[in-house]
């Protein structure tokens, strides 16, 4: 048996205007042109101050210009601004307290923005400002790869793989991966309302960033594609099928899960050798091993919001010493976390992204149909970039945004709206007929001739 069509209400999608200004803030988050072009070597200089201001400028117009809606949030902001505080707190143990304190000011204006992003952009509307944002940015990638390849392709390592307009390749393929789930989630919500939508742009869109990802050979970027876009689709297929099949997919995914938890711990090594990987992850576990030393040291504070892996860090210096490996982060949010704010960093962290899954499951019937599953999607995708990605509580970094706008559309209740007043009930024939004879008698309608 077949769903009925979800209503979905494009009317209160924000103007034309707004979604331009807000897919601006979110190309710069992406990072997209910033760093190939003007900082090669990824380091921080008083130029790219200067381009985040603008940014921080529309950032505040657009908070300022829908304050009543994302004051309804209030639960996000809570959540929000008390990690925004710990991160703050921590300049005062922080080995680097100038940037943490600079990065904390970041984080506070780019987490604004994605409470506004969660709170205004409802429905299905904010899977559709980040899939047209991702086309724009994977035609860019395209016009880079094929007139500038000395930017859109690498050189030296990784050489003759496609970057686009990012610095690396992984950067575009998770921009790509998350236009990809946003495409196939507007895809969904457009069928799902039969709302007449042309799929053009949406299957463009989907293919244009599929393409991208492959471009890349990252084999992270894939596992994200193939998690986020079958978490969407898979959603649909059991809206679509009926609550016998739902109960049938839940519990094959549930034994699939063990299964597969139970074969990793029983002989990871040998599963990533079948994959062609390195069992120690191209030196990875042997970052985690020395990092966790380092958390050890500092349980509960951390090195300081941000400042762990800065150019004079004696700790950060003393890792890539150890590992013989200039090593940029933790290749793992976890741990980057911990070595930042100490396990109640993480706690933190991990209690709200467990919040919003609850609260996006809880409202599955409602919100994730009306968007195409998007948030269930992309949260799948975050959880499992996070375990090799230092995504986690960053001060300008276009994952954890979206993370946080999850959390806002999953806390943020739309009000209920107002019902008319109940119209009189239709008067019958016959007490019209009553009523004009009535007049008649009564000398109030005169008799013509």
């Amino acid at each position: 048996m077949h769903a009925s069509p979800v209503q979905i209400d494009d009317s209160d999608a924000p103007p034309a205007w707004e979604q331009w200004a807000a897919g601006f803030v979110v190309f710069m988050l992406t990072g997209a042109l910033i760093a190939p072009v003007i900082a090669p070597d990824q380091g921080e200089t008083p130029i790219l101050r200067l381009i985040w201001l603008p940014v921080y400028a529309v950032t505040a117009g657009l908070t300022v210009f829908r304050f009543e809606k994302i004051i309804r949030a209030w639960p996000a902001w809570l959540m929000v601004g008390a990690l925004v505080a710990l991160a703050y707190v921590s300049q005062y143990w922080s080995i680097d307290p100038g940037v943490t304190e600079r990065r904390v000011i970041a984080l506070a204006i780019n987490s604004a923005f994605a409470v506004y992003l969660g709170a205004v952009f409802r429905g299905a509307a904010l899977p559709r400002v980040l899939m047209h944002t991702c086309l724009v940015m994977a035609v860019g990638s395209l016009i880079m790869v094929f007139a500038f390849p000395r930017i859109g392709v690498h050189q030296y390592d990784n050489a003759g793989l496609w970057r686009g307009l990012w610095y690396e390749k992984n950067q575009m393929g998770l921009i790509m991966v998350v236009g990809a789930v946003s495409a196939a989630a507007s895809l969904a919500a457009d069928h799902l309302a039969q709302n007449g939508r042309k799929p053009w742009v949406a299957l463009l869109a989907l293919g244009l960033t599929t393409l991208l990802v492959v471009a890349t050979q990252s084999k992270t970027s894939l596992l994200c594609w193939i998690l986020g876009v079958g978490m969407v689709g898979g959603w649909w297929t059991l809206r679509q099928g009926g609550a016998a099949v739902t109960v049938a997919a839940v519990w094959l995914g549930v034994v699939s899960a063990a299964g597969g938890a139970w074969l990793w711990n029983t002989d990871s090594a040998a599963i990533l050798e079948a994959l062609g990987k390195d069992p120690s992850l191209t030196g990875r576990t042997l970052i985690w091993e020395a990092l966790m030393r380092k958390v050890a040291e500092r349980p509960w504070t951390g090195y300081g919001f941000s400042a762990f892996w800065g150019v004079d860090s004696i700790p950060a210096r003393e890792i890539r010493l150890e590992t013989q490996w200039p090593v940029p982060s933790a290749h793992n949010g976890w741990i980057d976390l911990l070595v930042q704010l100490g396990w109640p960093g993480a706690v933190a962290v991990g209690t709200l992204m467990a919040v919003s899954a609850v609260m996006i499951l809880i409202r599955m019937n409602g919100l994730g149909a009306r968007e195409g599953f998007w948030s269930i999607g992309y949260l799948a995708v975050f959880f499992a970039l996070s375990l090799s990605e230092s995504v986690l509580l960053t001060h300008a970094n276009l994952p954890w945004v979206l993370m946080l706008a999850i959390l806002a559309r999953a806390v943020t209740f739309d009000p209920v709206p107002v019902r008319p007043p109940l119209a009189r009930p239709a008067t019958r024939a016959y007490q019209n007929r009553l009523r004009i004879a009535s007049d008649y008698v009564n000398g109030r309608r005169p008799l013509r001739f």
